[in-house]
């Protein structure tokens, strides 16, 4: 339900290893709310290596799937707990000579000490300015803790412009009614681009009122000009289905700089560009800052799209894309909201309701999920890895209703039904082969085979290479 809050529930990791990584400073590519998820190998990573990754660490926010595991405890539950048994029963330990009772034991104690733990309060003198205080705040969170830059930047921002805070939610929450919950991350990296002509935070204490005032005015016809161009030049409603908010940035600073008056060729360029760099996860590899960068700095001195392109290409390539590029891709990745993207301009719709997709649809029965097209359950069953299951050439999309009428059905028995009533085209529109020989499990690796070839050649269509 839209606006309901509900607890969130930490686990610990009883297996945690010895040696924690400790960061001891702010990182300055870290100041939006999807730190996790930046980099497009992390989007690629399989479930299986997802949780390797959570294996390393002591603390994280609770998931059904990892709550089920046995080592991962309820932080909650340990607090609410006096005793050990049923933890250590719960993870198969069941006599003190088991290896694993003294680390259990010993780091169940050191949890629940945590209640325990003496904080430290600093008591400031009244007669300190706001920008001392600011000064102070800054100084002290960046060290020993890993904070994001952004907030950072709002503390000083705000101690130079008062109320600000505020003006900067008001907006924010503006955009996020018009499908954009951006975070506030993003919306002061994008007045630090303004202000300042590039994108690090580190820039922010010597800014003036006066320029941040303005950066920001500027800021938010840059957001509603890219916002707008999103929706309407390029098809994209949602953040979904975006690799990168940095994006919009990158696309308000170019509207700025052309005083928001392109030519028609201008605009098809601009396009093409926001697609391609999309797809191709343009601020997702690496430094992503570093990118944005360059991208605004050419913006500033006039290089124009063709030599976006040109920086586009250094760092991935080539700008079309090959059957290869979506092999061990799953649903994080760019690739797969591009795919959405194509198939939704070529009114792909779902099987039984014949509603074009759409991530807006309301209602359980006619939401938007992506179906594997070859049940999970049915290429368990023959020890597929988790990622070749969750390839992105195994997934479609169709409405929650049609998702679970189909359930764990091989494409066999449910798509001959498909065509029957509908036609190919209903397959086409997805990409799916339609050759019904390859709807047999002991066919999967031809059919994915087949189908990213279809899918890569709908992508190439899709994204309009002739335009550039």
């Amino acid at each position: 339900m839209r606006g309901r809050k509900r607890p969130i529930d930490i686990l610990f990791n009883l297996e945690h290893p010895d040696a924690l990584e400790l960061v001891t400073e702010v990182n300055e590519d870290d100041d939006t709310d999807e730190n996790d998820a930046s980099d497009e190998e992390v989007a690629d990573a399989s479930e299986d290596e997802m949780l390797k990754r959570f294996d390393r660490m002591a603390f994280v926010v609770s998931s059904k799937k990892l709550a089920a595991i046995p080592h991962w405890v309820s932080v909650t539950k340990v607090f609410s707990e006096a005793s050990d048994t049923p933890f250590l029963r719960a993870a198969g330990v069941s006599t003190m000579e088991d290896p694993r009772y003294d680390k259990y034991t010993t780091r169940l104690k050191q949890l629940r000490s945590i209640k325990d733990y003496q904080y430290r309060v600093h008591i400031l003198d009244r007669d300190k300015s706001y920008e001392e205080i600011t000064e102070i705040f800054v100084r002290v969170n960046s060290l020993g803790a890993k904070l994001r830059s952004s907030d950072l930047a709002l503390a000083q921002i705000t101690a130079t412009w008062r109320d600000s805070l505020k003006i900067f939610q008001a907006f924010e929450e503006t955009c996020k009614e018009e499908g954009f919950d951006l975070g506030l991350g993003i919306h002061l990296k994008n007045l630090v681009s303004f202000a300042t002509g590039q994108s690090r935070f580190r820039a922010v204490s010597g800014l003036s009122k006066e320029r941040i005032q303005k950066g920001w005015e500027n800021a938010k016809q840059g957001m509603d000009f890219a916002l707008n161009f999103l929706r309407s030049n390029a098809r994209v409603d949602s953040l979904a289905l975006l690799s990168s908010p940095y994006m919009i940035i990158s696309i308000a600073s170019y509207g700025h700089f052309k005083d928001y008056h392109l030519t028609p060729e201008e605009a098809r360029l601009l396009r093409y560009w926001v697609l391609v760099a999309n797809a191709k996860a343009r601020y997702s590899r690496g430094s992503s800052e570093t990118f944005l960068d360059q991208d605004l700095a050419a913006i500033q001195r006039g290089a124009g799209i063709p030599f976006l392109l040109q920086l586009l290409r250094t760092q991935v390539g080539r700008l079309d894309v090959l059957p290869a590029d979506l092999e061990n891709r799953n649903s994080r990745s760019a690739y797969f909201k591009t795919m959405f993207l194509a198939f939704r301009a070529d009114d792909a719709t779902d099987w039984r309701d014949q509603l074009v997709i759409s991530l807006k649809h309301s209602g359980a029965q006619h939401s938007l999920q992506f179906h594997h097209i070859f049940p999970q359950g049915v290429l368990k069953e023959r020890d597929l890895s988790t990622a070749k299951i969750n390839d992105i050439c195994n997934l479609s999309f169709i409405s929650g209703r049609t998702n679970r009428k189909i359930s764990d059905k091989e494409p066999s028995r449910y798509l001959p039904d498909i065509v029957r009533e509908q036609g190919e085209g209903a397959l086409a529109k997805q990409s799916i082969p339609t050759d019904a020989a390859l709807w047999h499990v002991d066919t999967y690796d031809a059919f994915l085979a087949r189908r990213r070839q279809l899918v890569a050649d709908r992508l190439n269509a899709f994204l309009g290479h002739d335009v550039a």
